[in-house]
């Protein structure tokens, strides 16, 4: 009869301390992160996956999402917040929803990616830093408030936050706009 010793997880890595971001992810909110090359990062794909498109066209997306939705931004990127697995499902969405031939500056970052932390109300950022549109709120369960692919998401059911099919729905017509209005703006190649 072999026995198996039992398995001891590994010891997690210490807060560092005086890192009130870090600790206001890990502790207040319950969020993974790693050190980043420009400092704090958020992993992608355990609690929540994100949406990003240009800010010009996140800003209209705004008005469609539940306040509670957390929202960031980074230079010219708009970060949505969606359920986790919902990178996993842009591509096929986006071909439900006749929109996948179509050259969008939509893209999902998910399980094993990562992005710049936002910092926290209060902590002092620096240029083109990661930024607040809508921050998460300590102590309530974010991951219920997220965008997620569900039923009554595609039949426009359900009430509170809008599924991950209408969001992607709009986010992707905004892109279009944005992208035919720049395209506009351009002179003609024959005048």
């Amino acid at each position: 009869m072999a026995s198996t010793a039992p398995t001891v997880p590994l010891p997690r890595r210490p807060l560092d301390v005086g890192d009130p971001v870090r600790e206001w992810y890990e502790k207040a909110l319950g969020w993974a992160t790693a050190p980043g090359p420009k400092g704090l990062q958020l992993l992608t794909g355990l609690r929540f996956d994100v949406l990003e498109l240009p800010a010009e066209a996140g800003r209209a997306v705004l008005r469609r999402l539940d306040p509670g939705c957390p929202v960031a931004r980074q230079g010219g990127t708009m970060r949505l917040l969606v359920a986790a697995g919902s990178a996993e499902e842009l591509p096929g969405l986006l071909d439900w929803l006749e929109w996948g031939a179509l050259p969008l500056d939509l893209t999902a970052v998910g399980a094993g990616g990562r992005i710049d932390a936002p910092a926290p109300a209060g902590v002092p950022d620096a240029q083109e830093a990661a930024v607040w549109v809508r921050p998460p709120e300590p102590g309530c369960d974010v991951e219920p408030s997220l965008p997620a692919l569900t039923a009554l998401s595609a039949v426009g059911g359900g009430g509170g936050a809008p599924g991950l099919v209408r969001l992607v729905e709009t986010a992707a017509t905004q892109c279009h706009r944005i992208r035919l209005r720049r395209a506009g703006a351009q002179p003609l190649a024959f005048s």
